[in-house]
């Protein structure tokens, strides 16, 4: 299997996939992938800025928890971190169901999409909804000890 396949949120039998920003495809002549830009719908922009302040939302999480760690009183809950978690989530979730529900609109009209499934992305991009959703409650419900 390719290493390009891996990071894909769309696959057409594994000669072709499709990213949130590159389209590829598997030069058999030269034994590499040919790279272009996706096309820029506001569908694909939309999930690319929901997934990237995802990303955001989570290591603002991570950082704003380390710092109540040190500083926070004993006892004290841990709500921004929580907050932050829970936005991550719901980022995610919004960009992966657009990406779900908008499909034929992002990626390239030239391909057939019967002949093509989600790729390894997309998956992990559902998979991270509800462990995101998760630590953001149990964040919220969490008491500093000494």
């Amino acid at each position: 299997m390719c290493d390009l396949c891996l990071k894909s949120w769309w696959v057409w039998d594994g000669m072709e996939n499709s990213d949130l920003w590159y389209n590829c495809r598997f030069d058999n002549f030269t034994g590499t992938w040919l790279c272009a830009s996706s096309k820029e719908t506001e569908w694909i922009q939309a999930v690319q800025v929901l997934m990237v302040l995802s990303v955001v939302f989570s290591s603002v999480s991570f950082l704003v928890f380390l710092g109540q760690l040190f500083t926070m009183s004993k006892g004290g809950l841990f709500y921004f971190t929580g907050l932050c978690q829970v936005f991550a989530g719901l980022m995610a979730f919004s960009a992966a169901l657009i990406y779900t529900l908008h499909n034929k609109e992002i990626l390239p009209s030239s391909k057939e999409l019967t002949s093509g499934h989600f790729g390894y992305c997309f998956i992990l991009a559902w998979v991270c909804v509800p462990l995101l959703l998760c630590s953001g409650i149990i964040y919220i419900h969490l008491r500093k000890k000494e």
